[in-house]
């Protein structure tokens, strides 16, 4: 019986390790992680925070603020929340969408919200919540993870589609896969047509513009850099390294327009994650094994200021994770950081200070 036993445990982890890997990786070899130390060292300062608990659903991964000072966020299930008030907390349904997954959330100059949706594209609500797709591709190819988005001053829209070959569900297959599948659009509302500003990009994700809207930032999250794209003078259509070998995966971005970006790191950097990014093999092993016997991340709050010369001018955590964490945006309005979350149920006000 034993023996039977062990023949069929055999039998099986050859069938697993022989059986097609759902990717093709590249190896690549991760820049040395200095961890959370100088600029980056750990604190507690977002422990003070003030949490909205949500009811219902989770994941409010961006949020956005109204012209009546209400908050929004887009869950996991497709619904778009928002707070009754901009002094009330309380927590309502403004939409579903069906089928989708709301991510980025910007508000346009008419008051519309347009949301970069992982499944179903570039949207506008109207503030009657009328639901209207503005793109679903560019560049001959439809959009498979649209991911966040900024909207300049004329309008135009600038997003990511994080990547070209797997949604969403998929993302940890990217990661494992490191190949830059990912790509900056630009969305012009008055033509309605978009196109490709760059490609090859690592896992786009999060998006934003300077303040004088001469280049846009775009994060690469699976090499812990991030892109800047150049949108006007000399460099226009060129792109360089804004900053690079951060600490962590660096999610959402965005500007206060003051000359402060602010960045959101889902999670710090995991050693044995940068280790097998050299194994070919190793990384096909491990596509094949179910989620939860994948890499988790670290469930801490960071939240990081830059200036525009891509220099650390702030550094907020909540490194125990004792109340936030997982942080994936974060959007500045007047004294406050709004902090959204791909998994946790709740929303996060933090009240800046003048300490860094």
């Amino acid at each position: 019986m034993i023996k039977k036993s062990l023949f069929a445990c055999i039998v099986l982890i050859v069938i697993f390790i022989f059986y097609p890997s759902p990717i093709e990786p590249a190896s690549w070899k991760a820049p040395v992680d200095q961890g959370l130390t100088g600029e980056f060292s750990p604190n507690n300062k977002l422990q003070s925070s003030i949490v909205i608990p949500l009811p219902f659903g989770e994941g409010p991964e961006d949020l956005a603020l109204d012209r009546e000072g209400r908050i929004y966020g887009g869950l996991q299930d497709g619904r778009i929340v928002r707070t009754t008030s901009s002094d009330d907390y309380t927590i309502e349904e403004f939409v579903i969408l069906e089928g989708g997954r709301p991510l980025g959330l910007h508000f346009d100059s008419k008051g519309h919200l347009i949301v970069a949706d992982a499944f179903l594209g570039l949207l506008s609500i109207s503030p009657t919540k009328e639901i209207t797709v503005l793109s679903t591709s560019a560049g001959g190819l439809p959009y498979k993870f649209v991911d966040d988005l900024d909207i300049d001053s004329k309008g135009m829209i600038y997003f990511s589609d994080a990547s070209y070959k797997y949604d969403q569900h998929e993302y940890k297959l990217d990661l494992l896969e490191m190949k830059p599948n990912g790509r900056l659009i630009a969305y012009n509302p008055k033509t309605s047509t978009a196109h490709v500003l760059k490609d090859n990009l690592y896992f786009a994700n999060g998006i934003a513009l300077s303040q004088n809207e001469d280049f846009v930032l775009v994060n690469e999250t699976w090499q812990y850099r991030i892109t800047r794209v150049w949108l006007k003078g000399e460099k226009a259509g060129q792109s360089d390294v804004f900053i690079d070998n951060l600490p962590g995966f660096n999610d959402g971005i965005s500007s206060n327009r003051q000359g402060t970006f602010w960045l959101a790191l889902a999670s710090a950097r995991k050693e044995n994650v940068d280790a097998m990014q050299e194994n070919i093999f190793l990384k096909k092993i491990i596509s094949k094994l179910p989620n939860f016997m994948q890499p988790k991340p670290i469930y801490q709050g960071i939240v990081i200021g830059l200036n525009e010369e891509g220099q650390v001018t702030h550094n907020y955590q909540d490194y125990d994770g004792a109340k936030v964490y997982m942080v994936t945006s974060v959007q500045q309005e007047g004294n406050k950081l709004l902090l959204g979350s791909l998994e946790a149920p709740q929303m996060v006000i933090y009240e800046l200070n003048e300490t860094k």
